[in-house]
């Protein structure tokens, strides 16, 4: 067997009939830049308001202070403020998740193109008793 054009070519990649529009793009790496950022100030809000109000007993261990060594200053609260971080992260992704979920429902594509067909409707299967 020679060689020959057609298995020496790769076969070519198909090309997307759509693409992402460039400021979806930039609202998500906002988004990505955003969301951390707020959820920690929104965690040191809610820890200093829990000293305060008492909602949530803390262990000693995450309300302790925290010196970082390259900035040279003593951080209060640090891993209670990371842990609700993490929490307020997790909330806020799920809540635009939600939200996108919603919008995307209402707004979004039909589920069948033009060139689909209608699913197939069978009726129920027929399940038959043994008779004793």
């Amino acid at each position: 067997m020679g060689y020959t054009r057609e298995y020496l070519t790769r076969p070519q990649m198909k090309k997307r009939p759509w693409k992402v529009h460039p400021i979806w793009r930039g609202i998500g790496c906002i988004m990505i830049i955003l969301v951390p950022i707020l959820s920690y100030i929104g965690s040191v809000i809610l820890v200093d308001m829990n000293i305060v109000e008492s909602w949530v007993p803390s262990p000693a261990v995450l309300m302790q202070t925290v010196a970082i060594p390259i900035l040279d200053v003593p951080v209060p609260h640090l891993y209670a403020n990371l842990v609700a971080t993490g929490v307020l992260i997790l909330i806020c992704y799920a809540g635009l998740m939600v939200l996108y979920a919603l919008v995307y429902s209402m707004v979004g594509p039909a589920k069948l193109g033009p060139l689909d067909a209608e699913p197939v409707r069978r009726p129920p299967r027929q399940y038959y008793k043994l008779r004793r």
